[in-house]
């Protein structure tokens, strides 16, 4: 079992930063894909950005290399460094856990960010 908690949330004006964080409890993490996603409202959930167990990243066509994902096996943490952010940047977002291999897949309860002059 993994817990996800999500923090880094707020109101930010446009063009400003972010930096979201996720920390996990339980084993094995560093086995596990990791993902950020957000759903802004009335819209579907869709993924922002991902690192898988070996450190590969990779990032929605929207991201427009504004954002970076990392992670820090040791701290069991995920991070997603948002830059340049934009109005349309506006929804909760939320940290996930993967482990397709063992059909294993969780969430954190979401963070919100508001890009907002």
């Amino acid at each position: 079992q993994v817990q996800l908690v999500e923090s880094g949330g707020g109101l930010v004006q446009p063009g400003g930063s972010l930096r979201l964080s996720c920390v996990a409890s339980g084993s094995m993490f560093s086995m596990y894909a990791m993902g950020w996603y957000r759903q802004a409202p009335g819209k579907q959930r869709e993924l922002v950005a991902a690192i898988s167990s070996g450190g590969s990243t990779s990032y929605a066509d929207f991201v427009e290399g504004r954002f970076t994902i990392s992670r820090d096996n040791a701290k069991k943490t995920a991070s997603l460094q948002m830059n340049s952010l934009k109005t349309e940047d506006t929804a909760v977002y939320y940290c996930n856990a993967r482990r397709s291999a063992l059909n294993r897949n969780y969430w954190g309860q979401g963070t919100q960010v508001t890009v907002s002059s």
